[in-house]
């Protein structure tokens, strides 16, 4: 428990930025999966728009310090080489 007022506003922080944040990695996490699922099915243009939809967010998750900078750009790899990889 807080017991000074500079501690009890962090705990404030904390919390609203916890929530956020949690939101943010949850959208980002279901784009990815969006993305991996129409790969799965072999839906080469369905992959293709989602991962349009998808390379954005995950910069911006990245740019709002919820993931690293070189998390980010992994997952942008990784998405686009399996969506280019669909025959």
């Amino acid at each position: 428990m807080a017991n000074h007022k500079s501690a009890e506003k962090r705990n404030k922080q904390n919390a609203i930025r916890n929530v956020r944040n949690n939101h943010i990695r949850s959208t980002m996490r279901t784009l990815v999966k969006q993305v991996r699922e129409a790969a799965a099915a072999g839906e080469k243009d369905a992959a293709a728009e989602a991962l349009k939809k998808a390379i954005p967010y995950i910069d911006k998750t990245a740019t709002k310090g919820v993931i690293h900078k070189a998390t980010a750009s992994r997952k942008i790899s990784r998405l686009a080489k399996l969506v280019n990889s669909i025959g």
